[in-house]
């Protein structure tokens, strides 16, 4: 059963998608942005960060530069008496995957991979398909992104 929602104020929420756009940002300028002090501030991401809503911080690479200019996402299926939690081990040792994603109905999962060009993909495919518990894949490359906040790549 998943926990219970925390409770947040329209500030809270302003934080957090302030936070999201740039994690970096510091206490006086995400102060002005909501009206509050540096140290108002503070206290509202410390106690978001002790509940559990804020998880972490992070930087956003630009994959291109360095060298993983192609984006794609694999569908696997598996066989019918796959564990639900043994799905992600294909992918264990493999840098190229960036996050491997279990649903329920067709696909069994989907895998977000990272890789230099289209022979670089196949490889990765290949590799996933050796596993010997993958039984079909389908593949989807990226052509541009868009998130919320951010210019479309």
């Amino acid at each position: 059963m998943p926990p219970d929602p925390v409770r947040t104020d329209a500030i809270d929420d302003t934080l957090l998608d302030l936070l999201r756009d740039d994690g970096r940002a510091s206490l006086a300028d995400l102060g002005r942005r909501v009206g509050l002090s540096a140290p108002a501030v503070k206290r509202r991401m410390d106690r978001l960060e002790a509940e559990g809503v804020i998880t972490g911080y992070t930087a956003l690479v630009d994959d291109a530069r360095l060298g993983r200019a192609l984006e794609a996402f694999t569908e696997l299926r598996f066989a019918g008496d796959t564990k639900v939690t043994d799905i992600a081990s294909v992918a264990r040792g493999m840098p190229e995957v960036q996050a491997v994603f279990t649903t329920a109905g067709d696909p069994d999962a989907l895998v977000h991979v990272r890789v230099r060009d289209v022979g670089h993909l196949t490889a990765v495919i290949d590799r996933l398909r050796r596993s010997g518990r993958v039984t079909g894949t389908k593949t989807l490359m990226v052509l541009g992104t868009w998130t919320p906040g951010r210019t479309p790549r």
